[in-house]
């Protein structure tokens, strides 16, 4: 049984589709999606239905929330919440309501079983859609947030943006990176792949490249109102 977790597309769909590719290559049997589809790119319409055409699982991340309800005071530096609200409100211009129906009625927390080998996915955390857990994060931190919500062998979670697998305590903590935006240096698609044989456990991270100038042009053509820092994260894979 093998397995593919993607999140945090963002609205790029140039790499989701990148991705895809990778993945059919690959001969996966199944694809997991684990939120931030659309909100922050230049074609939110396109992923949002690039992810639909799967027909598979799918939850919730919080710029999906973010989407159906806009950008709350706490939720990011005071300083950027006007722009992150701007970007908000174009990224639902280019939706209807079904999409926005879709992305609101999406489940938070995914249980899963193969094998005997239990996984448990999220966005964040278990408990939240905006809690942060680096890959610098301590065993404690990470027993704290994450291994003590629920008990199974893999955690499998997105959010941050930078790909690490961990091992505590017998437990294996995944992080999926970012399809559509990575922040860790590295300017290509990321996504996680499980593979489970015979109650053996194989995981791996996977790095797509994909045409960044393609991106950025639909940005530019769209009128994106972020566009030059959203050409300047794409590039360096880097957030500020």
């Amino acid at each position: 049984m093998k397995l593919a977790f993607i999140s945090d597309i963002h609205g790029n769909a140039v790499a989701l589709e990148a991705v895809l590719a990778s993945i059919k290559e690959k001969e996966v049997d199944n694809i997991v999606v684990l939120g931030d589809i659309a909100y922050r790119g230049p074609e939110p319409k396109r992923s949002i239905k690039l992810i639909q055409d799967l027909n598979t699982t799918v939850i919730k991340g919080n710029a999906d929330e973010w989407i159906v309800r806009g950008v709350k005071q706490g939720e990011v530096p005071e300083q950027a919440r006007n722009l992150m609200n701007q970007e908000r409100e174009w990224t639902v211009s280019q939706l209807d309501q079904s999409a926005l129906n879709y992305l609101e009625t999406l489940p938070t927390n995914l249980n899963l079983t193969k094998q005997g080998i239990h996984m448990h996915a999220f966005h964040a955390t278990p408990t939240s859609l905006f809690d942060v857990v680096l890959p610098d994060a301590t065993n404690d931190e990470i027993r704290e947030k994450i291994i003590n919500k629920y008990n199974a062998d893999i955690y499998l979670y997105g959010h941050i943006h930078q790909s690490y697998i961990r091992n505590i305590d017998g437990k294996t903590i995944i992080n999926l990176g970012s399809v559509g935006l990575p922040f860790d240096g590295i300017p290509k698609a990321s996504y996680a792949i499980v593979e489970i044989t015979d109650g053996s456990i194989s995981t791996s991270i996977e790095r797509v490249t994909y045409d960044i100038e393609k991106t950025i042009q639909a940005y530019k053509e769209a009128n994106y109102p972020n566009t030059a820092m959203m050409e300047q994260i794409l590039r360096t894979a880097k957030n500020g």
